[in-house]
């Protein structure tokens, strides 16, 4: 384990079997099954509208669905929310948050599910957040105002906050929105660390080239899976090839799957 790597604890198990989801009465998820498993990383990839993200907010009991969502075998709703939120960390795309609020302080945030009602923050608290932050290089701008950020500070803050909470499951939507490459490779390293350290990780990613890093590729069409499979196994191109109409190169580079547009 790398000397940034964190104790996560007991790493629960998180399943859905969803029979349907619908959104102001228009179908939007059919009929599928996904369970996360310890130290590895799924990216939910897929073209627009497939799906993805209403999948990753039904994961993270955040849309209600007909089906059953389950935390270590036991109904979601038979949490307490603060057990869930200390277990299942969420980061979601364009996350509304206070702009008068420095950024340590928004990265505190995310230990609210340890914390008492009204009690001030520990010492493992505040180490947690600086912790979070240095991995997200975000710790120079910790007494800025969030509002004062460009969108890939912002987002770096944003991921600290969830990383703050040192669940065991992170799921996280268009995580890499607003960030350049080089910081990009980074929110893969962090990942791996976390996967190291034994945790699940999901992330929905327009990035192909990132997900192909990922352990597993669940690849969604038409509000369905179509596909779940390690980023090498050439079914797990096809099905890439299928939902991008046939208009991705996939190769491997230096070791490396990676996708181009054709």
């Amino acid at each position: 384990m790398s000397a940034d790597a964190v104790d996560l604890g007991h790493v629960p198990s998180l399943r859905i079997d969803l029979k349907s989801l619908s959104l102001s009465h228009r179908p939007v998820l059919h009929a599928l099954k996904l369970a996360l498993a310890p130290r590895a990383w799924t990216a939910i990839v897929g073209p627009n509208g497939a799906g993805k993200s209403t999948l990753l907010r039904a994961i993270a009991g955040l849309l209600p669905f007909d089906g059953t969502l389950t935390l270590d075998d036991k109904p979601w709703t038979a949490w307490p929310a603060k057990q869930r939120a200390r277990q299942v960390a969420w980061l979601g795309q364009n996350e509304a948050a206070s702009e008068d609020l420095t950024a340590y302080d928004i990265a505190m945030l995310g230990r609210l599910p340890h914390q008492p009602w009204l009690a001030p923050a520990s010492a493992a608290d505040h180490q947690a957040v600086e912790h979070a932050m240095r991995q997200t290089q975000s710790w120079d701008w910790k007494d800025r105002a969030l509002g004062s950020l460009s969108g890939g500070e912002r987002q770096r803050v944003l991921l600290a906050r969830a990383l703050a909470v040192r669940a065991g499951v992170l799921l996280m939507d268009e995580p890499l929105a607003h960030l350049d490459p080089p910081h990009q490779s980074d929110w893969a390293r962090i990942v791996r660390e976390r996967v190291a350290a034994g945790g699940a990780v999901v992330s929905v990613l327009h990035e192909l080239n990132v997900a192909l890093q990922a352990d597993t590729l669940v690849v969604m069409d038409g509000g369905r899976i179509v596909h779940e499979g390690a980023p090498h196994d050439a079914t797990t191109h096809d099905a890439l090839q299928r939902v991008f109409h046939n208009r991705l190169l996939i190769l491997q580079v230096q070791g490396r799957w990676v996708a181009l547009n054709e």
